[in-house]
């Protein structure tokens, strides 16, 4: 059964799946890089338990710079850093403050660092 929904995306337990395709737009407006994650692809947020209490993993602000990073990693094959770049500036668009959004970016480049 479906969870809530805000359009291009729909809760699936303790993730969620896109609804519709999503683009970002990468770099500068007009640049013609875009980053498309198709309809069905499935993300998620992840939050070790320890900092759940600071990060929620079902915070709106949060998913599409999840879907984002989920998908360049695993299907683009883009290494973690690179992948943080769109993570970061779809959270700045969300309005996540400086901090916050500093700590997630870091957390998501050294999570399985190889």
């Amino acid at each position: 059964m479906p969870g809530p929904s805000n359009e291009w995306w729909v809760r699936r337990g303790r993730a969620y799946v896109t609804t519709e395709p999503v683009s970002w737009e990468i770099g500068r407006p007009g640049s013609g890089l875009k980053l498309r994650v198709p309809a069905g692809f499935r993300f998620d947020v992840s939050v070790p338990r320890w900092a759940r209490w600071v990060f929620d993993p079902h915070d709106p602000r949060y998913l599409l710079a999840a879907a984002l990073h989920d998908y360049a990693i695993h299907r683009l094959d883009w290494c973690r850093v690179s992948a943080a770049a769109p993570f970061s500036e779809a959270l700045r668009a969300a309005g996540v403050s400086r901090v916050r959004r500093l700590a997630m970016v870091l957390a998501v480049i050294i999570h399985k660092w190889s």
